[in-house]
């Protein structure tokens, strides 16, 4: 219900986005390059806000707020929806704007069909997928109660347990890539609207490529953890500027 929620929320985000990114495009393409920059800024924020706010610490505020007999769990999830879904926004204000870029030289009609297509696809491939790991260890439960003694059910009964005691590691896992993907993709965002540091970006990954032995390796790897740092950097910034605001001195929300 909760993954339902929030692709429920991200296609009313794509709705609105959409004719947005058309309206901008057509009228005031200018803007296309900055309102990247804004969202990549976010999207670095989330990441390292994710990553100095350490998980333990999350989790221990987590339980604070869930034995507080006062709170209303309802509307403590509703939250935490739309969070998830603020992030989808600025996610999907990325992709939209980036897919636009790619066909800018096309009629209004052709543009919208494809932010159309691809919004559709992603929300559908993206939050389908997000379900299929949720329920992960759903299936495995099902499969390893498998009845029979003959080969296909043992397998059943291993595959079901395998999955158990894989879905958590996955979960984790994911966890850690998405953080990183923040700072990929925010970072590569915030590089590509600066010209000069593209550029030097670009002789850096130039030089890697010409190192004798890991040139090959070193070459289409160095431009993106490049793009990382800078995207470290610029979220660790903002972060500790937003601690500095004065909403923030009394005390720390719980994320």
């Amino acid at each position: 219900p909760v993954v339902w929620a929030v692709a429920k929320g991200s296609f009313v985000n794509k709705s609105i986005l959409v004719p947005a990114a058309l309206v901008i495009s057509a009228f005031a393409p200018f803007m296309l390059t900055p309102l990247l920059m804004v969202g990549g800024a976010y999207l670095c924020f989330e990441g390292a806000e994710k990553l100095m706010h350490k998980k333990e610490e999350r989790n221990e505020e987590l339980l604070h707020a869930l034995a507080d007999p006062d709170l209303d769990l309802v509307a403590f999830e509703r939250g935490k929806i739309k969070g998830a879904i603020r992030t989808d926004f600025v996610l999907s204000a990325e992709i939209i704007a980036i897919s636009l870029n790619t066909v800018a030289d096309r009629g209004v009609a052709d543009q919208a069909m494809v932010l159309v297509v691809i919004g559709l696809l992603m929300t559908v491939g993206v939050y389908g997928l997000v379900a299929g790991i949720v329920k992960l260890d759903d299936l495995g439960l099902h499969l390893g109660k498998a009845r029979g003694l003959g080969m296909a059910s043992r397998f059943k009964r291993s595959l079901g347990w395998g999955l158990i005691r894989t879905a958590p590691l996955l979960m984790k896992s994911l966890t850690v890539i998405g953080t990183i993907a923040m700072f990929l993709v925010g970072g590569g965002i915030l590089v590509h609207g600066v010209g000069p540091l593209a550029e030097s970006i670009h002789h850096l990954g130039e030089s890697a490529r010409s190192v004798a032995q890991v040139g090959w390796l070193l070459g289409p790897i160095t431009p993106s953890l490049a793009n990382g740092v800078v995207g470290m950097v610029v979220g660790a910034l903002l972060v500790l500027l937003y601690g500095l605001l004065p909403s923030k001195q009394g005390g720390h929300e719980v994320n």
